[in-house]
């Protein structure tokens, strides 16, 4: 027996973007129309919602597994997930996860992978997988122990001698849940007042990285309804052990630095150049809580490509 598909309505769509302040027109009720050409016809998920909803799934497929205490007694300390983002999912669209059976690697290291694949009517919406290991696997060799007092950096400014954009929000427990909510996980799997248990999903902080780009293109006059831009991948390598430390009212510290375009980095090796920026999340005390590759490319290419075949 297939289980039921998993279905997001408009509402969903208004709470996980006002949890994470991302005011993409994208996902706008009204201004999505306001979009140049654009082919959606109405509003869309969120894509960090979608990964929001494969962590919770993963979470329950692990603890149904046992594969939670292999985590824990192998200190297997870093998340990561490897979205491609293939079609947009739309409200009161069904779609279907996929999770395949756990693949246990023991060279060079302990390591868990399944593969992830998200369907809707038979046409693919997302493909990637979701790994545990003991290192990150994305951005692991960026060196961020040489950077000032990141409290000492105005919000929505440069770091002195750097490329990095830095943008600081502060941790929510009523944003969280709204966007675990928004996401179709259960908050209560995380947060209980009367116990004092407060857990932090692994994707939320990452989700405030897309308004903080979002923030930035502002702050360069970019034009969100001529020139809109959306995602074709996420990799992210999330710390669990600082993960742990996350409380409400705790600032994160959002890095971003944009990388040059280049006929070297192109979407599905198409014309099209993808925009790549490499984003960290670091807590108070510099702690890399999360490592982040995202990756965009203008609307009106893909369009102009589909064109052309």
């Amino acid at each position: 027996m297939n289980p039921p598909p998993f279905i997001f309505d408009q509402i969903h769509i208004e709470v996980a973007r006002n949890a994470s302040d991302d005011f993409n027109l994208f996902h706008d009720k009204h201004k999505w129309l306001q979009i140049t050409h654009n082919p959606f016809k109405g509003p869309i998920v969120l894509g960090f919602q979608l990964n929001t909803l494969i962590e919770y799934q993963m979470r329950l497929y692990r603890e149904a597994h046992h594969e939670d205490k292999v985590i824990a007694e192998n200190r297997l300390r870093f998340s990561n997930y490897q979205m491609t983002f293939i079609n947009a999912v739309r409200p009161r669209m069904p779609i279907y996860l996929e999770i395949k059976k756990t693949l246990i690697n023991t060279i060079p290291h302990l390591t868990l992978t399944n593969r992830i694949a998200m369907k809707s009517d038979g046409k693919t919406v997302l493909l990637g997988y979701k790994k545990e290991t003991p290192s990150p696997l994305f951005l692991a060799e960026t060196p961020l122990d040489n950077l000032p007092d990141l409290n000492e950096i105005p919000d929505r400014t440069i770091v002195p001698d750097t490329d990095y954009f830095l943008k600081r929000k502060y941790m929510n427990n009523g944003s969280v849940k709204n966007f675990l909510s928004g996401s179709l996980a259960e908050q209560s799997d995380y947060f209980d007042e009367l116990a004092q248990v407060a857990h932090y999903p692994e994707i939320f902080p990452c989700s405030l990285a897309s308004g903080a780009l979002l923030e930035k293109a502002q702050l360069e006059n970019h034009d969100f309804k001529l020139n809109p831009m959306v995602y074709t991948s996420h990799e992210i390598s999330v710390d669990r052990v600082y993960l742990g430390y996350l409380r409400n009212n705790d600032s994160l510290h959002i890095l971003v630095k944009q990388l040059p375009e280049s006929s070297e980095n192109t979407l599905n090796h198409t014309h099209i150049r993808l925009r790549t920026y490499h984003c960290y999340g670091l807590l108070e005390n510099n702690e890399v809580l999360f490592r982040m590759t995202m990756n965009l490319v203008p609307l009106k290419e893909i369009l102009k490509n589909l064109g052309q075949k």
